[in-house]
């Protein structure tokens, strides 16, 4: 079953309770295509296409309250999240944002705040994510070399990883298998990435959560769910070895495991 309203394209399957899948920066959910099979066994699956990316319309204005938002309208009722990397931060805004649309959140490869960030007084300095010049950078060559740029960003997500290539051609295929969002949308989610920080927010997510994250990921480093685990009201960690920013498609049996382990649906 597919919706497609205005602006958000989910596409649902399986049986059992709802799960909502999100995706990272410049994704789509055809990336969840590799686990579909194993967890639509125990779950009924929502798989969107956050605003802006794969086949959902982008929207205005373009900011991570609005997307969350957008999604929270499209949500069955008292559903656990899955949010990857970008899609976790999404994910943590609606759970704090809309409390009541969240049973529990599961965030992989995800960190409250992408960039670095020098001590000011209100916040502590923060060295668990990307130096802003690199990230700055990166945005640049958005705009200058689209095709290469996404190339070299989806390699650099399973930089390190022990199944690194095959990884890489499945992220690939998976970015190929739906429209491109446009270098607009994409600037627009990069500021995104650039402005949030929810470490103040972190003690506010009190939904139950998994965090489960690659020990050799060099987008989002595991320092940054340590911090997390350090900082949620009711927070789990799954380190999983050998991965890298995509654990869910390196380590596909750890990860489903994990999930499954957490969310314990009834078996069918």
């Amino acid at each position: 079953m597919i919706t497609a309203p205005a602006n958000v394209h989910i596409e649902s399957t399986g049986t059992g309770p709802n799960l909502v899948l999100l995706h990272g920066w410049a994704m789509n959910g055809a990336v969840w295509q590799p686990l579909v099979k194993s967890l639509a066994k125990h779950f009924m699956l929502h798989i969107v296409d956050i605003p802006g990316m794969g086949l959902s319309r982008p929207i205005e204005p373009y900011h991570l309250h609005s997307i969350a938002e957008k999604i929270a309208e499209m949500l069955p009722a008292n559903a656990d999240i899955v949010g990857w990397s970008w899609g976790g931060q999404v994910a943590m805004r609606i759970a704090l944002d809309y409390p009541d649309a969240v049973r529990r959140l599961v965030l992989v490869g995800t960190t409250p705040c992408f960039v670095n960030k020098n001590s000011t007084k209100e916040q502590a300095e923060w060295s668990a994510g990307i130096a802003p010049e690199v990230f700055s950078k990166f945005a640049d060559n958005v705009d200058a070399n689209y095709h290469k740029t996404m190339t070299q960003f989806l390699t650099l997500q399973c930089m390190g990883d022990i199944r690194a290539r095959i990884t890489v051609r499945m992220l690939r295929k998976k970015f190929e298998e739906r429209p491109a969002p446009t270098t607009q949308t994409l600037q627009k989610a990069l500021n995104i990435l650039l402005d949030t920080d929810l470490r103040a927010e972190v003690e506010c997510l009190r939904k139950p959560t998994l965090l489960i994250h690659g020990d050799r990921d060099t987008l989002a480093p595991v320092q940054a769910a340590h911090w997390m685990m350090q900082n949620l009201p009711v927070g789990f960690l799954r380190v999983i070895a050998g991965a890298s920013h995509a654990p869910f498609l390196s380590h596909q049996e750890q990860f489903v495991d994990a999930l499954v382990q957490f969310l314990e649906p009834a078996t069918h």
